[in-house]
């Protein structure tokens, strides 16, 4: 089940360290764009529809689903 972005929002604050593939994820196609980047915005839902995120690097918004959080160092 995919997290929503009430869920994404109660776990992971804005900065997060992310893996984004704002094309396709890569069991789709491992040769497509990837991100190794933070977040920079809240999750929120697009047209009622989609749950996405901002990241930094990267002009458009992106879909939870192609969004993994990275372990942080502690």
């Amino acid at each position: 089940m995919a997290m929503t972005a009430e869920q994404w929002n109660e776990r992971y604050p804005i900065g997060t360290p992310v893996t984004a593939y704002p094309g396709c994820r890569p069991e789709d196609d491992p040769n497509d764009e990837r991100l190794v980047t933070r977040t920079r915005s809240k999750a929120e839902v697009l047209g009622g529809h989609t749950d996405v995120v901002w990241v930094d690097g990267h002009g458009a918004c992106i879909a939870l689903t192609h969004i993994d959080p990275q372990p942080t160092e502690q």
